[in-house]
């Protein structure tokens, strides 16, 4: 998803913490997209080409796989509440629960995707922190961090036992199996059409 930096703009310091409806009503007047970590707003800067095409690749190949099953794919404007009164904007999510459709987030995530941004930043966000921020909400079963500057997606499956998740990395060629929502992506096609000559050319 697109790095996320503090905002300097506002006055912050004279508040000790917001409240959710307080984010809603700022965030709806602004220009720039928002994520709120539970005190203030946080700034989402822009991504870039590449994660943003993985992100409509994984909502094309939701939808129809979902398509009768009770399920939707939702994102990337949709938010996900998870620790205390904190508010995260997935890349992708389905839910199975229904939701009020004048809300401000979805109940109900079972799955959530997020693209990580090509800056140090955006990897310790989606590799790190949001890993604790998921574990937090009981509903979600699985947590997939889709890399966008090569083929890899890291899986984050909740475990029974004592720690929140299992992980595995699967590379191109696999297949994303997610019982949860009783559907199959292969890895290829969340990659689909995907140039990453770009990256290449800066390596070499």
């Amino acid at each position: 998803m697109p790095r996320r930096a503090k905002t300097s703009h506002m006055n912050i310091a004279l508040r000790k913490s917001w409240t959710q409806e307080e984010f809603f009503e700022w965030a709806q007047a602004q220009d720039t997209r928002y994520e709120f970590d539970g005190l203030q707003p946080v700034a989402m800067t822009g991504g870039f080409n590449n994660a943003d095409a993985i992100g409509v690749n994984i909502t094309l190949a939701l939808g129809p796989r979902l398509r009768g099953s009770g399920c939707r794919p939702m994102g990337p404007n949709a938010g996900v509440a998870t620790i205390g009164k904190a508010v995260c904007y997935p890349d992708a999510f389905v839910t199975c629960s229904k939701f009020r459709g004048n809300g401000k987030t979805v109940p109900g995530a079972v799955v959530v995707f997020e693209v990580v941004g090509n800056t140090r930043d955006a990897v310790r966000r989606d590799h790190f922190e949001k890993v604790a921020e998921y574990a937090a909400v009981p509903s979600i079963r699985r947590y997939l961090i889709v890399e966008s500057i090569s083929i890899g997606v890291t899986v984050h499956e909740r475990n029974n036992g004592n720690e929140p998740w299992t992980t595995t990395i699967l590379k191109d060629g696999a297949i994303l199996r997610m019982p949860e929502i009783g559907i199959e992506i292969p890895v290829a096609e969340i990659y689909q059409d995907i140039d990453f000559s770009d990256e290449e050319d800066a390596s070499t």
